[in-house]
């Protein structure tokens, strides 16, 4: 038995690792920065936690005191300043503290790169995560670099890339990216090779490509996928024009990852990324009947979505720069303005069938108010590079803390009481929107609840601009809200 660090464990592979280690008999301490954001995993209470900052040395030293191998899966999504030097300070500080701290073996999940002779200029988002990967190399650490390209499993930030691409357009006129080869995995490939490590005994300190069977261009994955789904042969026209830029505002508009998200995938698309080796085989042999295919990875992937099995998504690490301050509890609270919008209706209906509602807000479902508004005020967050309304929800039915639901990201959820949502649209400020119900004089009611925290003049200016929007938008969802308890009531559904 292994003692295991994972860290981005709120992450789209760091959430997946963790329940594969623990299968394999593996004891996991989990590192985040926000032990909350666990709490409602349904492996969370086998694991220990340890909240620490990857760029803490103390915290993140006492989070790898006695452990044997650590998994480092934590890298900046974001072009912005500074990225690549929070990465690089947050890396050598989690080496640093691996060495002092004895651990056995460090493993990194890195990106698939092609050779600095090869002519291709790698993206800085690449050339971060092949620096951390060489600073681990370099630690003193026995470390493990696995460098993996694109990554197809249900939920994964490349993967809706392919999907909606495909999707929605069945004419494309795509950039000159979409004819790079790369060389996709599957993610259950990816978990497989990171879950071995844990258990191979010999000293190693390198880094290996990791791959599927098959090498595609974008394009070709686009007309595969559309063949795997069923849909109708896609046609495919690259144009010259579309910088990486232009390219991630492009498919921030087709696809519900953000142009934030989506410049570094562009750019790391635009280099080959074909494994150059195999070694890996050497300690870790490849599974009977080989290593999954594309296709088949596409299937898998879509089982999962139709099932609504996906158990991480790519929006279920935090946006860059979304807000984390907690909703200010204090009714005195000194921190400055609150405005508050409160609203409260009696319903007509059980309280399990108002929760049934109030817990399957958003995505599909909407938000039960003027529709058009709620996608105006989506399209004018992708605009400013928000996440807009189309991140939806990873399960239709069921939420826990840590959740994206379009613009919002679950606070907190008490079941059958509470559900605090925090924006993480751009904002002048911090919002919060908490939708609550309780039984009063043996009646079903409804309570609603908008917090703005606004930040200078431009904050407090939002909101008074959007005041008369509320009556509208908040005035309504309560409303709506209690006849879709009663509908469930009319259909049985409770």
């Amino acid at each position: 038995m292994t003692r295991c660090l994972v860290t981005g464990a709120t992450g789209y592979i760091g959430g997946r690792l963790v329940p594969e280690l623990l299968a394999a008999g593996h004891d996991v301490r989990c590192m985040v920065r926000s032990a909350g954001r666990l709490r409602d995993l349904p492996w969370a209470g086998r694991t220990e936690i340890a909240e620490a900052d990857a760029r803490d040395p103390e915290r993140v030293a006492a989070a790898l005191r006695g452990i044997d191998v650590a998994y480092y899966l934590i890298h900046g999504m974001s072009g912005g300043r500074g990225f690549a030097a929070s990465d690089r300070d947050a890396a050598r500080t989690f080496a640093v503290a691996a060495r002092r701290a004895g651990v056995r073996r460090v493993v990194y999940l890195g990106g698939l790169t092609p050779d600095a002779g090869e002519g291709h200029r790698l993206s800085a988002h690449m050339s971060s995560r092949a620096e951390v990967g060489e600073i681990f190399l370099a630690s003193g650490v026995p470390s493990v670099v696995l460098r993996a390209a694109v990554i197809i499993g249900s939920g994964s930030a490349s993967f809706e890339m392919l999907r909606y691409l495909a999707e929605r357009l069945p004419v494309m006129t795509t950039p000159r990216w979409v004819r790079s080869r790369t060389q996709p995995i599957a993610v259950r490939d990816v978990l497989r090779y990171l879950v071995a490590w844990a258990g191979i005994a010999e000293e190693v300190n390198s880094g290996f490509d990791i791959g599927g069977p098959d090498v595609l261009t974008y394009a070709e994955m686009m007309r595969r996928y559309a063949a795997v789904a069923g849909l109708p042969p896609r046609l495919i026209i690259p144009v010259p024009l579309l910088t990486p830029r232009l390219s991630s505002l492009w498919v921030g508009l087709v696809t519900p990852v953000p142009a934030a998200i989506a410049r570094p995938l562009v750019e790391s698309l635009r280099s080959q990324a074909v494994c150059r080796e195999h070694d890996i085989a050497r300690y870790v042999a490849d599974p009977e009947g080989g290593l999954i295919g594309f296709d088949r990875a596409v299937s898998l992937a879509l089982q999962k979505i139709k099932e609504a099995d996906v158990a991480t998504r790519w929006s279920s690490a935090a946006m860059p720069g979304a807000p984390s301050d907690p909703l200010p509890t204090d009714p005195d609270w000194a921190g400055g303005s609150l405005y508050i919008d409160r609203r409260a209706i009696t319903v007509a209906a059980d309280p399990e069938a108002l929760w049934r509602v109030i817990e399957g807000i958003g995505g599909e479902n909407g938000w039960y108010s003027l529709p058009v508004a709620w996608k105006v005020r989506g399209a004018l967050d992708r605009m400013v590079g928000g996440v807009g309304l189309r991140r939806g929800r990873r399960d239709p039915l069921r939420l826990r803390v840590g959740d994206s639901i379009d613009f919002w990201r679950v606070e907190e959820i008490e079941q059958g009481r509470l559900l605090r949502l925090r924006a993480e649209m751009r904002l002048p400020g911090l919002a919060w929107l908490e939708l609550s119900q309780g039984v009063e004089d043996g009646r079903t009611v409804y309570r609603q609840r908008a917090v703005f925290h606004p930040h200078g003049l431009l904050g407090h200016l939002y909101w008074w601009s959007i005041l008369p929007f509320h009556g509208l938008i908040f005035g309504r969802m309560p409303r709506n809200v209690a006849a879709a308890a009663r509908g469930l009531m009319g259909r049985g559904a409770v």
